[in-house]
């Protein structure tokens, strides 16, 4: 084949594409019904097996927690943690993207994503997980026109009641209940810190069953942004620090699947062959001069107080998805 017919073949599978992603982006949902508060919706989730289930996304789901009940330090430790741009940008970082590209170019690897909160709402509500060209194309239009349509207040209450936590743990209202056993509303910052500590990856890098030492130390390092960015005091974030938070209900649990094990060992090896033995913005601030961080309103409207830092800020952080 010569090198003339090598390149038209190569621009009409390029146009070809662009044709088949134009004609996909025609057909994508609306986003302007996430405005209603009381809308529900049904999203598939998968657990740790593989298997999908059902989602409810609002207020029929038991765990949901709206905006009004989410602790102002669980918003910005994942503002801060995962999206440090989020009140400058509309939906996409530029920067986070470059940022992203070179230091995968410099590994010789996939190993940052440079998703914005936004997006990850947009792929969580109506995309697959699937990693193609097209799908972040999609990603990317439905977070500008979730940028348009909704206020930041009510993205980070999307985002915050659909992120995955544990094992078919998805949402904050969950996952508190989960580990600590309480409502969202009753977390403490520490406790904040540690489930935004999670969410790079609590399937494998940042699960507390296997790394709870590497759960609290990057939990360490996020106190430390909600400090710097004056959402905690000095006096509130050394007490933060010197807090280790309450595990009981997860280590009750790490107990509880240790013994399902066992058991079926037990009755594995008594059907077969017997075996001896059998052995986790800038802050507010209240007229009390307390540190008081900006959060939505009940109508869901928010502004950038708490510093607005940049990427330098970002907590390094290990992923096991994008």
């Amino acid at each position: 084949m010569s090198i003339r017919k090598l390149l038209y073949l190569c621009i009409g599978v390029v146009v070809v594409y662009a044709g088949y992603i134009a004609v996909s982006l025609m057909f994508l949902p609306p986003v302007s019904g996430l405005k209603d508060r009381r809308t529900n919706m049904t999203i598939q989730v998968k657990d740790w097996q593989g298997d999908y289930h059902p989602l409810t996304v609002g207020p029929k789901n038991r765990n949901w927690t709206p905006s009004g009940s989410i602790p102002a330090e669980m918003k910005w430790a994942v503002i801060l943690a995962e999206d440090a741009n989020f009140y400058k940008h509309e939906g996409v970082d530029v920067k986070a993207i470059k940022n992203a590209i070179k230091y995968d170019l410099e590994k010789k690897s996939f190993a940052r994503g440079a998703s914005t909160i936004t997006q990850q709402v947009a792929k969580n509500l109506f995309l697959s997980r699937e990693k193609t060209i097209t799908r972040k194309v999609k990603e990317i239009i439905l977070a500008k026109r979730m940028e348009d349509e909704l206020t930041k207040g009510r993205i980070i209450e999307l985002y915050l009641n659909v992120v995955e936590l544990g094992p078919m743990v998805y949402g904050i209202g969950h996952g508190a209940r989960y580990y600590f056993g309480k409502p969202a509303s009753a977390l403490t910052p520490r406790e904040c810190a540690f489930l935004a500590a999670m969410l790079p990856g609590p399937r494998v890098a940042y699960n507390p069953y296997k790394n709870l030492d590497k759960v609290v130390k990057r939990s360490d390092m996020i106190l430390r942004l909600l400090r710097n960015k004056r959402v905690l005091s000095e006096d509130e974030y050394q007490q933060a620090l010197a807090q280790l938070p309450n595990i009981a209900g997860l280590q009750r649990k790490v107990d509880e699947s240790i013994k399902k094990e066992e058991a079926v060992f037990t009755n594995a090896s008594s059907v077969t062959v017997p075996v001896d033995g059998g052995v986790p913005r800038e802050a507010e601030v209240s007229p009390q001069g307390e540190a008081v961080p900006a959060q939505p309103s009940e109508s869901g409207e928010s502004s950038p107080k708490a510093g607005g830092g940049g990427g330098a800020d970002q907590v390094p952080q290990e992923t096991d998805k994008k």
